[in-house]
Formats: structure tokens, sequence, C-alpha cells
């Protein structure tokens, strides 16, 4: 995150504009609308800020920037198509500290003018930080259909009865429960309908019924897929937004993280190989403890929670302690690396069936049913199989597949950090060595694997922006350019 998102208050507050064309105009437009006092300075205006001096909506300085104009300020838009006026306003501001910002030129700004979606008081900002306006533009052309106006009616309503629901709840995650449930019910509906009286005499019925008393936790055992933040189902989103507390796996990535409720408290449980920051009886009390304290828990796992993701183990012992539980599943890596890779794990003309197993490593060997894995016209997927892969593809080849049968083993895959190695069962092992792959990985063997050079359609940033670069060199040159 590059800037710091914040509301300011500029009610009563004085702003500088310098400019005095369109722009500028618009700048001094969104200040007014906050409530500030506007101040432009530029040797002429056009003709709207012309009219908002001639009703006294603004104070003109007539003539070019100078730096007392600066004193008492509370922000500053520099706004002209000078850029050497640009230039000497931000100086002159960061000089004493006064947040400025010079309209397209995000080096010489200390904080951005987002996109705006006005619901007041429901207000939402988008920004690309500067890289792409038009970008952000574009979003908010999008998220202002998706958002009625009487959202607005809807925060203003609910503003009014904030007090006297917090005069009737003592315990304030009780509050937030009730927030959430209204807001996302009747009362709402009935807002959007324009059925103001009827939506506040449910809403004072709703809370005369609710009991001040502590709330009962839960469990949400939710798959959080196998990276990509895209393939989060719907309701795993609002159970991330709902979450007091998240409990999370070393497979869950980043960017998946950063999309659970902000103020929810995150305790990593580890589970990496050989080093588990907690061990599963720990983390499976973790999860009853957490509850039965009344919080709402995340319990925010790779992939899917019921396949190869000890799930069964916690709810098992949830359900002993009479924890209420949900069980939301994600997308596993098998089927979402493998669609991400280009590879069908069917496929009519050369596989029938699939296995998903593990390859953990114990004793440097797999405890695993060879003789059923090392069957024609099926395709193995393994999880966690990296460093046994040796191993793995020793014990195919001695228990009957050829050892030209195709193999790959993809890294990170579905995200932009995706890698791909493909080979032999005979080659597979070196070629994933002198790749310095890294887990998480997931292996597929099969014939299916053929189809990966006709069918790969997902290209990581990183090989997007090369592919990219070498087609314009060719293109200027007519011949490729060296790598």
């Amino acid at each position: 995150m590059d800037f710091l998102p914040v509301f300011l208050d500029i009610k009563n507050k004085t702003c500088l504009v310098v400019g005095g064309g369109g722009v500028a105009a618009r700048k001094a437009m969104l200040l007014l609308q906050a409530g500030a006092h506007v101040s432009v300075v530029s040797p002429e205006l056009n003709a709207t800020l012309n009219e908002y001096h001639e009703q006294g909506k603004i104070n003109y300085h007539a003539g070019i920037f100078q730096p007392i104009l600066l004193q008492n300020m509370t922000l500053v838009i520099a706004a002209t198509d000078d850029c050497d006026t640009n230039r000497q306003v931000s100086a002159a501001a960061q000089q004493r500290q006064i947040p400025v910002n010079v309209v397209d030129n995000p080096d010489l700004c200390t904080y951005i003018m987002p996109s705006i979606i006005d619901r007041s008081p429901l207000l939402i900002a988008i920004s690309s930080g500067g890289q792409s306006p038009v970008l952000a533009r574009l979003l908010r052309a999008q998220l202002e259909t998706m958002i009625p106006a009487a959202y607005g009616r809807l925060a203003t309503m609910a503003g009014k009865f904030r007090e006297q629901v917090k005069q009737h709840f003592t315990h304030p995650e009780k509050r937030r429960i009730f927030w959430e449930k209204t807001l996302q019910g009747r009362f709402s509906a009935m807002v959007l309908a324009g059925k103001d009286a009827a939506a506040q005499d449910y809403l004072l019925q709703s809370l005369q019924q609710e009991k001040d008393e502590p709330p009962r936790g839960e469990v949400y055992l939710v798959g959080a897929g196998p990276g990509n933040p895209d393939l989060l189902t719907f309701r795993a989103m609002r159970l991330m937004q709902q979450a007091d507390v998240v409990v999370y796996d070393r497979l869950v990535s980043p960017a998946i993280l950063d999309m659970v409720r902000r103020d929810a408290e995150r305790i990593y449980a580890g589970k990496e190989r050989n080093r588990h920051t907690l061990q599963q009886e720990s983390i499976n009390q973790l999860l009853v403890r957490l509850a039965q304290q009344g919080k709402r828990v995340l319990r925010l796992k790779g992939g899917d929670p019921f396949i190869f993701g000890r799930g069964g183990e916690e709810i098992e012992t949830l359900a002993a302690y009479r924890i209420p539980f949900q069980v939301v599943p994600g997308i596993t890596a098998a089927s979402g690396v493998a669609a991400y890779a280009g590879i069908p794990l069917t496929h009519r003309d050369y596989a029938q069936s699939c296995m998903f197993v593990t390859g953990h490593l114990k004793n440097n060997s797999i405890d695993l049913d060879w003789p059923h894995l090392a069957r024609p016209n099926q395709t193995i997927v393994i999880y966690m199989g990296l460093l046994g892969l040796p191993v793995l593809c020793q014990q195919l080849i001695a228990h009957g597949l050829p050892d030209s049968t195709p193999a790959a083993i993809i890294q990170q895959g579905t995200t932009q950090k995706q890698r791909i190695v493909t080979g032999t069962l005979q080659t597979l092992p070196s070629l994933a060595e002198a790749a310095h792959l890294t887990p998480p990985t997931l292996i597929i063997v099969g014939q299916v694997v053929k189809l990966h050079q006709n069918l790969a359609w997902f290209e990581p940033a990183s090989d997007a922006e090369n592919t990219q670069a070498h087609l314009l060199a060719l293109d200027q040159s007519g011949k490729p350019s060296p790598e």
C-alpha cells in the first residue's frame, strides 16, 4: 500500500487552488462541497470560477502564485499547465508541511485525490496511486451502477440509531453483530424501497427483541483456494469480513489474508514441513478456546479444508465441545492449479480417472499404494511432493509406469508467481532441481500433461511483460531481439 487512505474534515478550513482553468474549477467545486473556504490564485479565471467568484463562493487572488499565499492554508491543489509553477507550489507547501496535490504529477504530491462515489454520508474513494487515474475512474463508473443512491439514506438512518444501539448492548461484539444482521436484512430492504417509516419501526422492534448478553462463539472453516484471490467463493468473502479472529496457515497467500476484516486478530498456525508453529492438537484447542470466548473464528486454510487440510479433525473437536461451526469449501489445488496450467485432469482420450495423494517423505520413503497408482489411463495428482519427487518418480517407474510418462510440477499455481516445469518420470526430478522450485508445489503425472503445451492460457505478470517486450522489439526491428 503506497498511500494511507484517509478522509479529511475541511469544513470551514481555508484551502488554496492554484490555477484558473477547467481542472482547477472541478477541484474548487469538490472543496466547496466538503465545506471548505476556497481561495483561487491565477492570472485569470474561466467562466465557472468567475461565476463562483461573483457569487461569493471563492476568494480570488488575481496574479501568479506567491508562497505568502500559503499562510493559514489547510491544504493546497496545484492545477496549472505550467510545470515550473506546479513545482514551485509543491516545494513551498512541503517546506511549510502543508499537504499538497499537483494534478497529474504524483511525484510532486504529498496526497492524491481519489475518484469518489458520493452517497453522503457514505463516501467511497478509489485510487490507483497516480499510476492509472483512468482505471480508477472506470472502476468508479462500475461501482456507481452497483450502489444505489438510497445507500446515503441508509447510512443516515443507521446513524440516527447508533447511540440507542450502543446503549442497548454493553458488549461491542454483540453490537457489531446486530448491525451486520440489520444492514444485510429487511431493514436495508425497506430503506432502499423508500419505506423509511416502516424501516425505523422494524429496527426498533428488532432492537427490543435482542438480549444484552455475551455473543456466542462460532468457527468458520473456510477454504481459501489455491492462492489467487479471484478464486474465493462469495460465502468465503462474507465470512472473512465478519470474523473477530483469523487462524491461518502458511498456504494462505498474503493477497487473500489482506481481504480479511482489517481489525480482526491474526494468529499464524504455521504448518510448514518439520516446522509447525502450532501442533494440530494445539490448533484444535485454540479454535475451541477462542469460540468459548464468544468470538467468531475464521479458520482459513489453503485449498479445500476437507482435501488434505485436516479440516475433519478440527471440526470433530469442535463438535465434541458443542461449538457451532460452518464449513465453506474452497477450490482445491488439484483443480485450480491444473486449470491454470492448461492440464485437464481427465480427458476422454487420455485419462478416465484421477487420484489425489500426498507426497510427504517419512524416513526417505513414501507410504502409498503404488500398484494402484501405477495404472494406465489415469492421472495422478501429488500434493506436497517437492522433496519426495525423486522417490515418487522412482516408485511409479518401479511399479510399472513407463519412464517416458509425462509429468509436470507447478509452483505457486494460479498466482502471478506460477512456474511450470514439464518432463517425464525419468527427467522431472533433475529438471525441478535445476529450476530451484520452492513450496507450495503440485505434481501431475499422466498423459494429460502432454496437453499443456497447446492448452496453456495463463501468463503470470513477469512472463507476460517479457512477451510484450519481445513482441515490441520484433515489431520495431523485424527480427527477434537477443535475450
